[in-house]
């Protein structure tokens, strides 16, 4: 293999520029959170949970997008995919902000969640082709850092644009950040893979790729993990604001108290990739799922007891969530494509198409028990984390055995 060119930008420059490739998703997730009752009001006919598609079917084209991003990264090379993606992420925000149909809306939004998973496969490919091994995992830990940062302002941006413009005017918001991020890539960042080590388009190799990841016992585990955690992101996603409105009264203050909670859970991030490279990534990740497991058991007791200052013990407990996601998500994708370098596009298309659309499809039902109490979010990340840690101790056996 031809060897991979090394970045001509600082790591610091590097490591900002991936995350805003990450934070592509975050923003475009989180900034339409504050917009959903009044994009329920002027186009749903006050139908709260028809005016949540527009998050799942977001999710539901970045799932589909992800799966044929990777491969097309590997036979053309990683700047171009990001560019394709970019122009369908831009043109359906555009189509996005100009219809008036919800049904039209939510075309966009599937649309536009097809585009942007071009920045994020890619950025995953990038990292890998760079790098490997706990090194990567430490360069992933930051990335995710930011990525974690980006919820801690986007509702409140969100908030910000919908007071000066309406709910239509996010839509030009991820039109600036989409160009903005796209222009820093292109300007900055040569291309990381040389044409020697490019792989023709083919659906035999497409295949033998697939059976590959999911034959090697280690990267199977690890996307089955990183599917349960992020359903359970998604199911708090799904649920957040609907809890915080109908059980504690603070929809008002949503966005003031969703960002406080990301921006400190960025910590998490930071503290992983410190010590990533003396604990292991395997080891960070079961310690994280563990102590998830008892904070959840706790929490479910806690609100049958109706105690006075209930909202900041879930507020704590939500904490606990997102920085067990960023002891978890960065760490997974490492131990998954640490073994795929030579076929990094694919394998983290194939990462981010199941765990994305197996999680979005194991999540959506948690929505549907929603019985305005916390009750049905604490049951599933009780369920999906120990799911996650009782594989992870499986994947312990089996490092130790080889």
């Amino acid at each position: 293999m031809t060897p991979t060119p090394r970045p001509t930008i600082g790591r610091v420059e590097f490591i900002a520029l991936m995350g805003m490739m990450f934070a592509t998703i975050a923003f475009s997730i989180d900034a339409m959170l504050p917009a959903l009752p009044q994009i329920a009001d002027e186009l749903t006919g006050g139908d709260a949970a028809q005016a949540a598609l527009i998050l799942t079917v977001f999710l539901m084209g970045m799932g589909l997008g992800t799966f044929f991003t990777g491969p097309l990264s590997d036979a053309l090379g990683r700047k171009p995919v990001v560019y394709g993606g970019a122009a369908l992420y831009i043109v359906s925000a555009a189509v996005g902000w100009y219809e008036d149909s919800f049904a039209m809306v939510l075309a966009a939004r599937f649309f536009q969640g097809l585009g942007a998973a071009g920045p994020r496969v890619v950025a995953l490919a990038i990292i890998r082709d760079l790098y490997a091994g706990r090194g990567m995992a430490r360069i992933m830990s930051i990335v995710m850092m930011i990525f974690t940062l980006v919820p801690s302002v986007a509702p409140a941006i969100g908030a910000l644009i919908m007071g000066l413009t309406g709910w239509r005017g996010i839509f030009g918001a991820f039109v600036v950040f989409s160009v903005i991020s796209v222009g820093w890539l292109g300007l900055r960042l040569p291309e990381t893979l040389p044409h020697a080590n490019r792989r023709p388009l083919r659906l035999r190799l497409m295949r033998d790729a697939v059976v590959e990841m999911f034959r090697h016992p280690t990267v199977r585990l690890s996307i089955i993990v990183q599917t349960l955690i992020m359903a359970m992101l998604f199911s708090t996603l799904m649920l957040i604001q609907p809890i915080y409105t109908d059980v504690y009264g603070r929809g008002a203050s949503f966005p003031f108290w969703f960002g406080l909670v990301a921006l400190i859970s960025g910590l998490a991030s930071l503290t992983n990739a410190l010590v990533v490279v003396r604990l292991g990534m395997r080891r960070l990740v079961t310690w994280a799922l563990g102590t998830q497991i008892a904070f959840a058991c706790v929490m479910l007791v806690m609100t049958r007891l109706n105690l006075s200052g209930e909202f900041y013990i879930f507020l704590i407990w939500q904490l606990s969530l997102f920085c067990t996601a960023s002891f978890s998500v960065g760490n997974l994708n490492a131990i998954a494509m640490d073994p795929m370098g030579h076929i990094a596009g694919m394998a983290a298309s194939v990462i981010g198409a199941f765990s994305t659309l197996a999680a979005a499809a194991i999540a959506s039902p948690v929505a549907l028990f929603y019985d305005g109490t916390a009750l049905s979010l604490m049951i599933a990340v009780i369920l999906f984390v120990s799911g996650g840690y009782a594989l992870m101790l499986w994947m312990g056996r089996i490092e130790n055995r080889d």
